[in-house]
């Protein structure tokens, strides 16, 4: 024996374990974002997003790649709708007010229903388009009708537009169920109108009682919703029509 600790003796093999280690960690800093690399999708216009199904962020869950074309869509789409719930919001506001602005306000929230018709005419046709839109714009001159009875006070014809409100939800869910059956389920399409429906009088009853707090809270609840469809008919359109979004 030399009479060197054990610990001593063994140093050098220590050495060499950590350079060994040390090779090895560069070998991985330079190899595993080249494997990242090639594992990524090769267009480079797609980007992510997260999103969760009743969030209002998404329709499903997880991360989902988009094309910069579906990307744009799907965001079109969302402005559309939201515009929908923010212009009805200002209608709501400006009849409970007797605003000079409502006439105003009211033209521009039926534009909107034209913007909507539009936005699914190159996939479903022209007819298809008007039909929409047509819809949309009875779904609004019926909630003035509501808007109307209920500051009357007058049960009777409140009870009446109601039930055509509701009607023709039905209508617009069975439309959207008929042109995409398979994304769109015409239970699930009439289930959302149902909602957005009963959101949006719930803001308009608060509003004109004065319970101004639950109105804004009835707001924020159709907007998340309403971002939900907004959602479903994007990935709808995308998934029925993949060529027109490469």
């Amino acid at each position: 024996m030399n009479g060197k600790p054990a610990r001593i003796r063994r140093h050098p093999l220590l050495v060499i374990g950590a350079l060994m280690l040390a090779v090895l960690v560069g070998l991985a800093a330079w190899w595993l974002p080249r494997i990242g690399a090639v594992a990524a999708p090769p267009d480079a216009a797609l980007t992510s997003s997260t999103h969760g199904h009743g969030h209002g962020d998404g329709h499903g869950a997880g991360d989902v790649l988009r094309s910069a074309a579906q990307q744009a869509f799907h965001d079109d789409m969302r402005k559309l709708w939201e515009d929908h719930v923010t212009w009805t919001r200002l209608a709501i506001v400006t009849f409970a007010e007797d605003s000079p602005s409502f006439p105003a306000t009211a033209e521009r929230l039926l534009q909107n229903q034209v913007d909507i018709g539009d936005a699914i005419r190159p996939y479903y046709g022209e007819a298809a388009g008007d039909q929409l839109t047509a819809l949309l714009t009875d779904h609004i001159l019926i909630a003035v009708d509501i808007l109307e009875a209920a500051k009357a006070g007058d049960g009777d014809a409140l009870a009446d537009a109601r039930a055509r409100w509701s009607s023709n939800g039905d209508d617009i869910g069975n439309f959207l169920g008929t042109a995409d059956p398979r994304h769109w389920p015409a239970e699930e399409m009439r289930a959302g109108m149902a909602m957005h429906l009963d959101q949006t009088f719930s803001e308009a009853a608060n509003e004109l009682g004065g319970n101004y707090a639950a109105s804004v809270a009835d707001y924020d609840a159709a907007h998340l919703h309403v971002l939900d469809m907004a959602d479903t008919l994007s990935d709808g359109i995308i998934a029925q029509f993949p060529d027109m979004f490469r």
